[in-house]
């Protein structure tokens, strides 16, 4: 396993279990207690996690990982539910897109559809974020009109956040928003863990005539620090196949289209 893998599942076995033994995660991993310490302290000097004797503990920053860490977890759930959720807007939509590696996703299944051009020629597409990494990714498909909000960069989700994000979004209108999150409760809504990011995501929630949520099965029935949306402002969840059935079926009880791949 190469060490960004590594990195990548001890700093899930800690997002999920709150700390790590270094002989567990050896046997986990499938390598040597020598090397996870290594990367324990490598992981350590990059403030991601705080070490103890025998292993390490969750820091300040753990619950909230950066983007390129979460990049590998549930891959596979995630480019299902991106081809499921992209196959929900029709050519010619103006569609909003918010950070994260799922509505990164969606956003690459978009960018690769062969839509016809729109009326007069115009772009098959018009995509509002205010992620950078989605924008950089966009810019070069002339298909798509690509518009950026201002903001402030986050560093841990490549998202602008700010009042500008509020300021650019007041004026349009889109008739979809594509929201990922990191909890969807049926009962306390869809959240995230930065309620700067929970601002500039509710903006494009609002401007939208539909919100579509992307989330995998592990973020269904959690909750996070900030709201994002009620769910009575959600008209489509797409998770996977694993996502719990007495959650889908609350979900859904409250008037949601719940799609499974």
């Amino acid at each position: 396993m190469a060490a960004h893998a590594r990195w990548t599942r001890l700093l899930e076995i800690l997002s999920d279990e709150g700390r790590v033994d270094v002989l567990d995660a050896a046997e986990r991993l499938g390598c040597s207690a020598a090397t996870i310490r290594r990367d324990l302290d490598e992981l350590a000097r990059q403030n991601l996690l705080t070490r103890t004797r025998g292993g390490a503990v969750v820091s300040s920053v753990a619950y909230d990982l950066p983007l390129r860490y979460k990049v590998a977890r549930k891959a596979d759930e995630k480019q299902r539910i991106a081809k499921a959720a992209a196959a929900l807007i029709p050519s010619g939509s103006t569609v909003g897109i918010n950070g994260g590696t799922t509505t990164s996703e969606v956003a690459r299944e978009l960018a690769v559809r062969a839509d016809p051009a729109g009326v007069g020629g115009g772009p098959a597409l018009t995509v509002v974020t205010n992620a950078i990494n989605i924008a950089n990714e966009l810019a070069v498909r002339p298909q798509v009109k690509l518009v950026l909000t201002g903001g402030v960069a986050r560093p841990n989700s490549y998202e602008l956040v700010g009042p500008l994000v509020d300021s650019v979004l007041r004026t349009l209108a889109l008739d979809y928003t594509v929201l990922g999150v990191d909890a969807v409760h049926p009962r306390l809504g869809a959240a995230t863990h930065d309620e700067s990011e929970a601002g500039a995501n509710r903006a494009l929630a609002e401007c939208a005539s539909e919100v579509i949520v992307v989330a995998d099965s592990s973020k269904l029935g959690r909750r996070a620090f900030a709201l994002v949306c009620e769910l009575s402002a959600v008209s489509v969840l797409v998770t996977d196949k694993d996502a719990p059935e007495d959650i889908v079926e609350e979900i859904a009880g409250r008037g949601i289209d719940v799609v499974r791949v």
